[in-house]
């Protein structure tokens, strides 16, 4: 039996396939594994085939001629911190050419230290001793001007705590010594003093020194200068101011309110003061010294005292 030309039993007989058109490769679409021609059991080839994707070809072999490798670097270390005080450099962002995004901020320091300007250097006498110094002296001595002066000359914390003040803290009831001495004046005295010495205590143990005036007299020891170590503390420096008693009638006369006392009532307290000589305390006489040289001479009286603790 004669086949037709062209038939399909003879190998190699079987006429040109028609041309098949091209088919455009899917986005994202990879050939499946296998051979690059993988054939229809019937023979039609399943697709065409293009050239294998870049990420299938394989490695080509390093080029023999090229560049030696280079020598392995330093191991890797931790960067080293800025000096102390100065600012960490912003950290580099891809993308913005080394430009820091937003204001540079200052490191604070670890500790939360604040750098102070450097102090004056102390001035000669006390220096920055903190004290707590009791003026003795009359009325009209100018206990309290000299206080308040010497207290406000020095550089360190000082505070003036004067005993009058604080006596006439006391509004209703006001016990006053001119209208008679009596129970009710020396009570109010007597706190007064305690109050005192509290305030005293309470700005030692905070570093401020402090100096109290008062009229303290050396025949009554248990109630005046003793009384005042037991209620301040034990180094309680006492100091007596004593001018002339011309000088003392001069300056309680130009005194106002119930601080100005009769002269005979002056003049018994200033011969009462004279006590104080050959007592061991050390006596300023003002009669010629204004407030501020007799506040330096205070001072100086304090730094000898300084010097040689336990001479009082």
């Amino acid at each position: 039996m004669q086949h037709g030309v062209g038939g399909w039993g003879e190998p190699g007989q079987h006429p040109a396939a028609p041309a098949q058109p091209p088919i455009a490769p899917v986005p994202g679409w990879a050939p499946p594994a296998g051979p690059p021609h993988a054939s229809h059991p019937g023979g039609l080839p399943r697709h065409h085939a293009g050239p294998p994707h870049p990420a299938q070809r394989p490695a080509a072999p390093p080029h023999p001629a090229g560049p030696p490798p280079l020598p392995a670097g330093p191991p890797h270390s931790a960067p080293v911190p800025p000096p102390h005080g100065v600012p960490r450099p912003p950290a580099h962002v891809p993308g913005t050419g080394g430009q820091p995004t937003g204001p540079v901020v200052p490191v604070p320091e670890p500790t939360g230290h604040i750098p102070l300007p450097a102090a004056a250097p102390p001035a000669p006498g006390t220096g920055v001793a903190t004290l707590a110094v009791l003026l003795i002296g009359p009325a009209g001595a100018g206990k309290t001007t000299v206080a308040r002066h010497w207290a406000g000359s020095r550089q360190v914390p000082t505070a003036h705590i004067s005993l009058d003040d604080v006596r006439e803290w006391v509004c209703s009831g006001f016990a006053d010594p001119q209208s008679g001495w009596n129970d009710h004046s020396e009570a109010q005295y007597r706190l007064a003093r305690r109050t005192c010495g509290f305030a005293a205590r309470n700005f030692l143990a905070n570093g401020i020194s402090c100096i109290l005036d008062d009229a303290v007299f050396p025949d009554r020891p248990v109630v005046g200068l003793g009384g005042w170590k037991r209620h301040v503390g034990p180094g309680l420096l006492p100091v007596v101011l004593l001018p002339g008693l011309e000088i003392v009638l001069e300056r309680n006369a130009a005194r106002s309110g119930n601080r100005r006392l009769s002269d005979e009532e002056v003049a018994r307290i200033h011969g009462r003061m004279a006590g104080w000589y050959g007592s061991g305390l050390p006596i300023i006489d003002n009669s010629h010294l204004d407030v501020e040289g007799t506040a330096r001479a205070l001072d100086e009286v304090l730094a000898r005292a300084i010097a040689a603790p336990g001479g009082w």
